[in-house]
């Protein structure tokens, strides 16, 4: 699709990526995003009213469930940009309504850092509905701490809608949030990504925010006795978003979190009146619930920090403990001359055959599942012909695809075997490799010769001859 007008709407966080991995590799990207992470959580969690053991306490355990959806994604600054609002929002109802002033400059960031900065405009104007809302509804009460009083309110409106407006402010103008808005909508795509799934109760990644809401829902009935309809409001809004796709789970646990460390700080007061107050404080009890948590991740950890760390200093060694084809890949490498120049690979391979074999035109990755051009779309064709079974082979030819990488045992395998033209050029324990005969390339340096047409400026002539 050479035509595809790409919006990369993460392109300051990518250029960030690639300072650091010009700088210090995979372990340098794996670096920033953990910090990114560990300042959402540790900022949102500033919002409750607790002592700090309190809030390291919570924000550790809500990190245990955000876990599986965690990595080095762009994704994450949306967590850290979502986690500024809230504490933004916390100081204005303490009384410094000029911080609202920070939320245009905050979007204009944002804008540039991530697409998620939609998520952003939506949590504020929840919480400019439901807070006038209250004032209407019921006048001169405190609704807690996700209200925002009487002026404060107006000048609430205004940043936001100031803010909307900076977040045209990038280099694609109003083409980003066309692009966003095409994505969300995409109902194909929603339907076939896990990641935009309903949560379920098959995976580990669910169960564990299955318990989660469940205690947490639990907690509020049995110590919470304040009204706070705008909070309440915020994460019935954000709970059934996560219910109702994996990838909000994450936005839930962040806006969560300071509810999380106040139901804590009350459960640990309760649990140290069962006992004489001279012998166990609540800071005893805190203490101790954090050594016993601290026990536990040293129990777990240190074999999850050398894989991480195996990731940044030997990705090549760490990929083989994994799905991913890095023996493939490795072949490849040594191996171009056998293959041609377009490939069709699975889905979840596109990004990491970019980033192990540069200048190759992978068939489809990440960033295209909502690419589409009249009745011609990407992420379907693909399915038609990877996914599905009779694996659609005609579009093998409509693409002109003269070699594959797919799992072993697959549709699109075993029907590729079937063909005579088509040569097994290479097979392991996870994927197989095959070649069309019939496109191989005419030259023992293939792939290069068409390097050095796009080089030379015949870019016709090549696109002729793929």
């Amino acid at each position: 699709m050479p035509d595809w007008p790409w919006v990369e709407h993460a392109w300051l966080t990518d250029l960030l990526v690639g300072v650091g991995y010009s700088i210090g590799g995979p372990l340098a990207v794996i670096l920033l995003f953990g910090i990114v992470t560990a300042a959402a959580w540790l900022v949102a969690v500033r919002c409750a009213e607790t002592g700090a053991p309190v809030r390291w306490l919570a924000s550790v355990l809500s990190l245990c469930v955000a876990l599986p959806f965690l990595g080095a994604r762009t994704q994450l600054v949306t967590l850290l940009g979502l986690a500024l609002l809230m504490w933004l929002l916390s100081r204005v109802r303490e009384g410094d309504r000029n911080r609202v002033w920070w939320i245009p400059p905050l979007f204009l960031l944002w804008a540039n850092l991530h697409g998620g900065f939609t998520a952003g405009l939506f949590f504020l104007v929840l919480v400019l509905v439901l807070s006038w809302l209250v004032h209407v509804f019921m006048p001169g009460r405190d609704a807690g701490p996700a209200f925002v009083p009487g002026r404060a309110l107006w000048w609430l409106g205004g940043a936001t809608g100031l803010g909307a407006v900076m977040t045209l402010f990038n280099p694609y103008g109003w083409h980003l949030h066309r692009e966003i808005f095409d994505s969300l909508s995409d109902r194909f795509m929603i339907e076939t990504l896990q990641e935009w799934h309903p949560v379920s109760a098959d995976t580990l990644a669910g169960r564990m925010f299955i318990v989660y809401v469940s205690v947490l829902g639990l907690s509020m009935a049995c110590c919470y006795r304040r009204v706070e309809p705008v909070l309440w409001g915020i994460l019935l809004v954000f709970l059934l978003l996560a219910a109702r796709h994996l990838r909000n789970i994450p936005l839930f646990l962040i806006v969560s979190v300071p509810l999380a460390a106040e139901l804590l700080d009350t459960a640990l007061r309760r649990g140290a009146l069962l006992f004489p107050l001279e012998r166990v404080s609540l800071r005893q009890w805190t203490a101790g619930g954090t050594f016993a948590l601290g026990l536990f991740l040293l129990y777990e950890g240190p074999e999850h920090l050398l894989r991480v760390w195996r990731f940044g200093v030997h990705p090549a060694e760490a990929f083989r403990e994994t799905s991913y084809p890095i023996e493939a890949i490795e072949w490849i490498q040594t191996h171009r001359d056998r293959l041609g120049a377009r490939p069709i690979h699975d889905y979840q391979y596109g990004g990491f055959i970019l980033w192990w074999l540069p200048g190759t035109k992978v068939f489809i990755d990440g960033r295209m599942p909502a690419w589409r051009m009249g009745d011609r779309q990407i992420f379907l064709d693909y399915m038609n012909v990877r996914e599905a079974d009779p694996p659609q082979v005609d579009l093998l030819e409509k693409y002109r695809i003269d070699w594959a990488l797919v799992k072993r045992e697959s549709a699109l395998a075993r029907r590729l075997a079937e063909f005579p033209t088509w040569r097994k050029e290479y097979e392991d324990t996870k994927v197989v490799i095959y070649a069309d005969e019939a496109r191989r390339p005419l030259t023992s340096a293939g792939y290069s010769k068409t390097a050095d047409l796009e080089a030379s400026g015949e870019t016709s002539r090549a696109r002729e001859s793929w």
